[in-house]
């Protein structure tokens, strides 16, 4: 696998943007698939499928670009464990459909294993030698839970933690688990443009007076806010007098301020905007070095607030963002085009971007 070099300078006040041809060679692309997103934690959206000990739910990672097949499994302590989903006699996928299991059979050979990745039993295996060893059992892969919404990665670049704390200390007031998933409202968006690209669009209001009228009226530019951390950033949208807002306990470090939204964004390619009706999970899924597919994943907490304030019409939002992101997925191709600035003020999250993916590929 080739290395990089990429310079992004630490001072945003002198830093330039990645060059347009990160977004544009193919090898940068497949260097990613390869050393960026096996290190990342990846949400995995299980719906209602995990509830009760004993469920079993597969799944790829990252489906359409690294797909690893995985499953998770939830024990009787409430513990949530992540394995291979792969038999480790003759490769055959173990797990084909989500639900309740005792034990896990394959059905090519039967070998069988318990809910935590251990081989129990191979028929006609009497006569051989040294088994079983320890790799016929199911690799465990890292899995960290936050309320009831597993995260996974296949080879952690970074803990994680300090994201989680980062966000609970924000929102820990919000009673998480009582979220309730909304197949509903949940969907899908094919944006054809490079999936880095869309998140450099989130990363920054700054478009916002200028792409979004109708959001840009319940929120207070002027005051719009940014906060950097190790490996996740958030954006803090302020509403407009008027706008609902959360109504936050006193203690809370942001308690007396009118939040229309918390953003957070996490390295590489996921996005967790609350508002007070709930939260939109935002997982940018790269297809191709000129497509993404963005998966909108909806809880709702206060159903009465889903028509109000910044976390109304989101899809409104987000076709306004593709139009923008699709037309500078098109100027990148230009011969004039090779690189341009950060605003101080406006771009910080773009630059802390930048500097993390130039860091994991020049690595």
């Amino acid at each position: 696998m080739p290395n990089f070099t990429y310079s992004v300078h630490p001072d945003i006040t002198l830093a330039e943007t990645l060059p347009a041809e990160f977004y544009r060679n193919p090898r940068v692309f497949d260097a990613m698939q390869e050393k960026l997103f096996p290190r990342s934690w990846q949400w995995i959206e299980t719906g209602e499928n995990l509830n009760q000990a004993g469920s079993v739910y597969p799944f790829q990672f990252l489906p359409g670009f690294v797909n690893e097949p995985l499953f998770l499994s939830k024990t009787e302590t409430g513990e949530v464990q992540c394995f291979s989903n792969v038999c480790t006699h003759r490769g055959n996928i173990l797990v084909h459909n989500p639900g309740q299991y005792k034990k896990l059979t394959c059905n090519y050979h039967g070998r069988r294993f318990d809910l935590q990745g251990q081989m129990e039993f191979m028929p006609e295996f009497k006569e051989a030698q040294g088994f079983p060893r320890a790799c016929d059992h199911l690799t465990e892969v890292p899995c960290q839970t936050w309320a009831q919404f597993p995260f996974v990665s296949l080879d952690p670049g970074f803990d994680f933690k300090p994201v989680l704390e980062v966000m609970q200390e924000r929102i820990g007031f919000m009673p998480l688990p009582q979220f309730r998933y909304a197949p509903e409202l949940s969907r899908d968006y094919l944006v054809n443009a490079h999936w880095a690209l869309y998140c450099d669009n989130y990363l920054e209001g700054f478009h916002i007076p200028f792409v979004h009228a109708g959001l840009n009226q319940v929120l207070d530019y002027g005051a719009y806010y940014s906060e950097l951390f190790d490996y996740c950033n958030l954006q803090v949208g302020i509403a407009d007098s008027g706008t609902e807002c959360f109504d936050l306990p006193a203690g809370h470090i942001d308690y007396g301020k009118r939040i229309a939204a918390y953003y957070f964004w996490v390295f590489p390619n996921m996005m967790f905007n609350f508002y007070p009706w709930g939260l939109s999970v935002n997982i940018v899924k790269p297809l191709s070095i000129k497509q993404c597919k963005v998966r909108f994943i909806l809880y709702v907490y206060d159903e009465s607030k889903l028509d109000q304030g910044a976390g109304a019409d989101l899809d409104k939002v987000e076709r306004e963002d593709e139009f923008v992101v699709e037309n500078v997925q098109k100027g990148l191709q230009s011969r004039f085009y090779q690189t341009g600035r950060f605003s101080p003020k406006r771009e910080a999250c773009v630059h802390h971007f930048h500097q993390l993916l130039a860091n994991n590929l020049n690595s």
